[in-house]
């Protein structure tokens, strides 16, 4: 039966606290104090969850009612509505005080035109990976050089130190904005400098093609997140760079003309590009759409709907292949090049397909298009290639050497 302010006024303190039940989850827990708390019980990803409400008599029984209902459409979305409540308090302390992360966030508009957008998107990314956890909350001038060290030690304790030296650098310059803007009086991240380890300078690890059959073999036989077994194969077929993969746009994607059109914000080199698709791709594509085509992004991130796939999500899943310091998202460029230049597709179109620099600029005016036919050819036959060797049938050469 449904509580009354009659039934919920007139509870009286027990020894113990009870419950009053309502409906729909909702309940009133009478303290031995006789004080009343509202309570709504869900259950989110097959647990079962609490959601404090709010004291009676400050919350009536219908702003109780409503805000359940409210919960209720919380987790029709997908939502869990105590991760939602604590996103909400979070935005508004940001808002409201001289924390690290508004002023970090400042920092990133500050600096988007004279960056691109996927390199914004990127930095405000990592920062709320990796510094916004320990750091974000904290009042910028309280913030210590221990403190810090604490943070960016633990992205080193994951073995990432390229990430941790990347971010050490970030926050120093969150802190000398802070300084010029009269936020802080100086940075803690200037009494660091050396405190890190170096990360190793290398060559992006790649396979070789003696690897791709076990390699493909394991790709075909993946146990994580189909998206990201998607996203793997893709960068596979097309071997472009993972920034360019991951911040992927269905409005990119031509099916009727077996193009996806990078435009030239999202490349490094700012210059348009055209990659073209093979059947294996389109196939891949179509697959994926089914999944993620009702959106934005191919593969959106799963834990922000408005953003892509995190930068980790590949690499991570190469180490759970078992290729850590064998392979990386980058190397199969590397590894595409190599193996198509010995079997002797045309050294340009190869270069084009990269969507490496030409340092002539009149050049690279011309440089979107140019040699896509043979392009698509070589990509043709670069996905027949991987198909071969994935499924343990004979190989021959892409192409012979050009005459």
């Amino acid at each position: 039966m449904a509580l009354t302010d009659v039934t919920i006024r007139n509870a009286r303190g027990k020894a113990k606290p009870y419950k009053l039940a309502d409906s729909g989850g909702l309940y009133v827990l009478v303290k031995p104090d006789r004080a009343k708390y509202w309570r709504f019980k869900y259950r989110f990803v097959g647990k079962e969850k609490l959601l404090a409400l709010g004291v009676y008599p400050a919350v009536r029984v219908a702003d109780a009612r409503a805000a359940r209902d409210e919960a209720k459409r919380l987790l029709t979305e997908g939502r869990d509505p105590a991760t939602v409540r604590k996103e909400e308090k979070r935005a508004v302390q940001v808002s409201t005080a001289n924390t690290f992360e508004a002023l970090a966030r400042e920092w990133v508009e500050q600096k988007r035109n004279a960056w691109t957008p996927g390199h914004a998107a990127r930095v405000l990314e990592s920062l709320e990976d990796n510094a916004f956890p320990d750091l974000g909350f904290r009042p910028i001038t309280e913030i210590t050089a221990p403190e810090l060290l604490a943070a960016l030690r633990k992205i080193e304790a994951r073995d990432a130190l390229e990430t941790a030296s990347r971010i050490y650098q970030r926050c120093s310059a969150v802190f000398r904005y802070g300084v010029v803007t009269g936020r802080c009086e100086r940075s803690p991240a200037a009494d660091l400098r050396g405190a890190l380890k170096a990360p190793k300078r290398a060559h992006h690890a790649a396979l070789s093609a003696a690897d791709l059959p076990e390699y493909l073999g394991k790709l075909e036989t993946y146990q994580g997140h189909l998206q990201t077994q998607f996203a793997l194969k893709l960068l596979a077929l097309t071997f472009v760079r993972t920034g360019e993969l991951r911040g992927a746009e269905w409005s990119e994607i031509d099916f009727e003309h077996a193009e996806w059109r990078i435009p030239a914000e999202r490349m490094k080199m700012r210059a348009a590009h055209i990659v073209p698709l093979s059947r294996q791709a389109l196939t891949v594509l179509e697959q994926l759409k089914s999944l993620t085509g009702g959106g934005r992004y191919l593969f959106p991130n799963q834990h922000k709907p408005d953003a892509c796939m995190s930068e980790n999500t590949m690499i991570y899943a190469l180490y759970r292949m078992g290729y850590h310091s064998r392979a990386t998202g980058h190397g199969f460029r590397a590894t595409a090049s190599t193996i198509l230049n010995e079997q002797g597709w045309k050294p340009d179109a190869i270069e084009r397909q990269l969507a490496h620099a030409e340092r002539n600029k009149v050049r690279a005016a011309y440089h979107r298009s140019e040699y896509l036919p043979e392009r698509r050819k070589m990509m043709q036959a670069w996905a027949d290639y991987l198909e071969a060797l994935a499924s343990g049938g004979k190989v021959t050469p892409i192409r012979k050497a050009a005459a």
